[in-house]
């Protein structure tokens, strides 16, 4: 009885799957190469593997991008399309308009941006996270950019680029004030040193608090990039604790 009953679900399951007509991506598998003779092996004594595909196309909705879909669930769970931009869902998968580089070009309100070109925090956790750094290269450099090697500061380079080329693509406007130092820093505007004190960091001769006022009060605008790293001798690098920032 329960063979015929379980006969009778697996025919349903193959006839709603045959309806769907579901098309399935096969992507070969990969062996971690000496992984068993360093006793690196499964629970069950199998060589460790994994499934991976670059993707495809040039176009940005043409890649396997599977961070994505996570976005999308947030975007289904609280209903967040319709309240974002028609500009920017007619154009892009609603969930890549929680992005700031799409998000920013849709904001027609005043928008001043302020931030280092050496995030302290992207870097730590985007850039360069423990969990991608198992023989914690990085891990000296993230807690003092002093400590970073030639090519790790080529590397900090490319990301500032990449930075850039994301602001240069918002386009031009003559409303949106702008600060970006080369500073290895994050949150400038909570902490006084940062924000307005004698020894805060500038560009132009001007703190970001004066530069904010400056624009916030239309007294004059502000959209100023610094030269790269180690070129602003006034700026405060964060030097972490290993004790506290262990993760990194």
């Amino acid at each position: 009885m329960v063979a015929a009953r379980m006969g009778q679900w697996l025919n349903l399951l193959v006839c709603a799957l045959i309806l769907l007509k579901a098309d399935g991506f096969n992507v070969g598998i990969t062996y971690v190469e000496n992984a068993v003779v360093k006793g690196a092996v499964c629970l069950d004594g199998s060589p460790p593997a994994y499934h991976f595909d670059k993707g495809f196309g040039a176009g940005i909705n043409n890649w396997l991008v599977h961070i994505e879909q996570f976005y999308a669930q947030v975007v289904a769970t609280h209903g967040s399309a319709k309240h974002l931009p028609a500009s920017c869902t007619s154009r892009l998968s609603p969930g890549l308009c929680f992005f700031p580089q799409y998000m920013a070009r849709q904001i027609t309100t005043p928008l001043f941006i302020i931030n280092a070109a050496y995030d302290s925090w992207q870097i730590k956790n985007i850039l360069a996270p423990g969990v991608a750094d198992p023989h914690g290269t990085w891990h000296s450099c993230k807690l003092d950019i002093n400590n970073c090697s030639p090519t790790q500061l080529q590397t900090m380079q490319s990301f500032r680029t990449q930075f850039l080329n994301a602001l240069a693509g918002l386009g031009i406007s003559s409303s949106r004030g702008m600060f970006i130092d080369a500073c290895y820093a994050h949150c400038q505007t909570e902490m006084q040193e940062t924000w307005l004190r004698t020894d805060s960091p500038v560009l132009g001769k001007m703190s970001i608090a004066k530069a904010v006022g400056d624009w916030y009060y239309d007294r004059s605008p502000f959209q100023k990039i610094d030269c790269a790293y180690p070129c602003n001798p006034t700026c405060h690098n964060r030097v972490f604790d290993s004790n506290v920032h262990s993760e990194v």
